[in-house]
C-alpha cells in the first residue's frame, strides 16, 4: 500500500449530514476530485441501508474510477457498493471480522483515540490508523477527548502504518499536524463550503 503515492496528504470525508440534499453531496464529490483529491470517505450515520447504498453507488459511478472510495462503518456496504475500503470506529466490527468480509485487497482503516487503541490497531491487519480528535470538533455529537498535537506525536511513535489525523483540522492548522508526524489529514467541515476551492488550498498548503 503506497499511501503517499495513492492517497496524498488530504483525506476528504463526505458526511451526508453536512448536505441538505444528496445532489449537493454529489456535486461536492465532483469538485473534490477535480481539485486533485485522491481519497474520499462516504459517511452516513442516519440513512437507512437502501438510501445509503443508493448514494454510495452514485458516488462510485461518478468518481470511483479516479479516487479511492472508503465506506464509513459498514463492511457489507463497502462490498455492495464496490468501494475500495472500509473505515471502522471503535464500536464497529472488529478489524479481523471486517477483513474476513472485505478480503485481503481492500483498504481497512481503524479509528483510535488514545495510545492503547493505536497499539491495538497496529497489531491488526489495518492498512492505516486514524487518530483524533486532534482539535475540538463539531462533527460528532459525543466526541472523544481532544488529544492535541502531542497525541499525534505519541501515535506516530507507536506505529509505522500510515497515520491519518482527524478532528477539527482546517487550512489554518493542517500544516502543524503533518509536521507532528501524521501522513494525512482527514477533513469534513472545512471542505463543505466551496469544496473545490477549499481542497485546492489544502493541497497547496500540504504540498
Amino acid at each position: 500500500m503506497n499511501w503517499k503515492g495513492e492517497a496524498g496528504r488530504l483525506y476528504a470525508i463526505l458526511d451526508a449530514s453536512c448536505f441538505s440534499v444528496p445532489q449537493l453531496l454529489f456535486q461536492a464529490a465532483d469538485e473534490l476530485v477535480a481539485a486533485g483529491v485522491t481519497i474520499v470517505q462516504y459517511r452516513n450515520k442516519s440513512a437507512d441501508t437502501r438510501t445509503m447504498l443508493g448514494h454510495a453507488r452514485e458516488l462510485k459511478a461518478r468518481i470511483g474510477s479516479r479516487v479511492k472510495l472508503i465506506m464509513n462503518d459498514r463492511a457489507d456496504a463497502c462490498l455492495a457498493a464496490e468501494f475500495d475500503g472500509v473505515h471502522l470506529g471503535q464500536d464497529d466490527l472488529s478489524p479481523a471480522s471486517a477483513r474476513k468480509i472485505i478480503g485481503p485487497n481492500r483498504w481497512l482503516g481503524v479509528s483510535t483515540h488514545n495510545p492503547e487503541q493505536v497499539a491495538e490497531a497496529d497489531r491488526t491487519s489495518a492498512d492505516y490508523i486514524a487518530i483524533g480528535p486532534v482539535f475540538a470538533t463539531g462533527s460528532k455529537a459525543k466526541p472523544d477527548p481532544v488529544i492535541g498535537l502531542d497525541g499525534v506525536r505519541r501515535a506516530r511513535e507507536l506505529t509505522r502504518k500510515p497515520l491519518v489525523a482527524i478532528g477539527g483540522i482546517t487550512r489554518l492548522n493542517c500544516q502543524s499536524v503533518i509536521a507532528t508526524g501524521a501522513d494525512s489529514v482527514a477533513v469534513i467541515s472545512d471542505l463543505v463550503r466551496d469544496p473545490g476551492k477549499s481542497a485546492e488550498e489544502f493541497l497547496r498548503i500540504l504540498g
